[in-house]
């Protein structure tokens, strides 16, 4: 049996993102009949899972007290693989779960509509040490640790790590992100959802929304603003249904909840706040709208794909890779482009179109396709590679 160490900063399932997926990957191998620990700076403890920087409350750790636990760590125990979502120099395979850092900076400074404000957020984004710091790890791992493996989510990272870092192209491995699949939604939850959806908005009774459903925390990051932007530009235009949006998410609601009142659509779109049933929204809504600046391949999509939903995205969606533009979904090029999104919301607003969307979803098994145990049989071959390598 294969012993496999997994390093993440933190291992908190209710954090979402990165913990989860790294919980859900970890049961995955495990059904492969791996042996993964889960080694963490902090968290709980658990069966399979360590603590290695004290209890699981406090602070975040710094990444070099991180590496020295780490290594103290990896001195005492053996394992055939070391996997980290972190950028040690020691790791067999770096998982970067959040794409590479400065990838994910120089995006984040995109966001802000303002040409000053973007230059600014540019410039003081090396002034965060934190980030810099693992920029520089990045750097050093790129070009300095030849035995370590990039496994990167999607074709979007891998051309990252190529462009910023000079990684050569075989020290590089694809392995598409996934997520854990769940059990259809019925038919029931379903209209509860939708029924919420048009009483707390004031729909008239029998009025058939389509709902496009937007899920993130940072707001602006993801597109939220030029989402609203669209929603302007598209109430103008002719639809088959009324379009109305639905924000969940535990972000800052405030400043987009005023700019929809100023835009005049705040009666249609409605702040959910943190959903604790996403798989009922998800399969609630007609169509997953996520218009991002930046996602090395969003969980909220695969989720989508995963529940036949069609889904609107943009191209710095490594996730986007996954489907055909026009049949599953649409894909934009740039997410400022509000007309363009206006565009696909008019065009989605349609149910005859997001029905054949749907069924090519179905016919071309995206489902499976995004499925976290295929994620999983894809590492355990490279681990096998690497291992048999040495």
């Amino acid at each position: 049996m294969r012993t496999v160490a997994i390093i993440n900063e933190r291992t908190e399932v209710s954090l979402g993102g990165a913990e989860r997926s790294v919980s859900e990957l970890g049961e995955a191998l495990r059904k492969l009949g791996l042996q993964v620990t889960l080694l963490a700076a902090r968290g709980p403890a658990g069966e399979g899972t360590i603590p290695l920087c004290g209890g699981k409350s406090g602070g975040r750790v710094s990444f070099a007290a991180f590496e020295k636990a780490l290594m103290r760590h990896l001195a005492e125990t053996d394992y055939d693989i070391v996997h980290s979502t972190l950028p040690f120099s020691f790791c067999d395979i770096y998982q970067p779960r959040g794409g590479s850092y400065l990838e994910a900076m120089l995006r984040n400074a995109a966001s802000y509509p303002h040409p000053r404000k973007r230059a600014w957020k540019r410039w003081t984004g090396w002034l965060n040490w934190r980030r810099a710091s693992l920029v520089r790890a990045e750097r050093i791992l790129g070009r300095r640790c030849e035995e370590t493996t990039v496994a990167a989510l999607s074709e979007y990272v891998r051309e990252q790590f190529v462009r910023h870092y000079a990684v050569p192209e075989e020290r590089i491995a694809v392995i598409p992100n996934a997520v854990k699949l769940h059990p259809p939604v019925d038919a029931a939850r379903i209209e509860e959802f939708r029924s919420m959806v048009r009483s707390r908005l004031g729909m008239a009774e029998g009025e058939e929304p389509a709902i496009f459903l937007f899920a993130a925390h940072n707001f602006r990051l993801k597109g939220l603003g030029p989402l609203l932007e669209a929603m302007k530009r598209a109430s103008s235009w002719p639809s088959a249904r009324p379009i109305v949006v639905a924000v969940a998410g535990s972000g800052n609601s405030g400043p987009y909840l005023q700019r929809a009142r100023r835009l005049g659509i705040a009666e249609r779109v409605l702040f959910l706040g943190a959903v604790a049933d996403m798989q009922s929204a998800i399969a609630g809504c007609d169509t997953a709208v996520l218009p991002t600046y930046y996602d090395p391949s969003s969980r909220f999509i695969l989720e989508a794909l995963a529940q036949g939903r069609p889904v609107i995205t943009t191209r710095f969606n490594g996730a986007s890779e996954r489907i055909e533009h026009q049949r599953h979904g649409i894909v934009l090029k740039d997410p400022g482009d509000v007309e363009t999104l206006a565009t696909a919301l008019v065009r989605l607003s349609h149910p005859d179109l997001v029905r054949r969307m749907s069924a090519a979803i179905v016919e071309d098994d995206l489902r499976e396709a995004v499925s976290i145990d295929r994620h999983a049989e894809q590492l355990a071959v490279l681990y096998e590679t690497i291992y048999h390598g040495r």
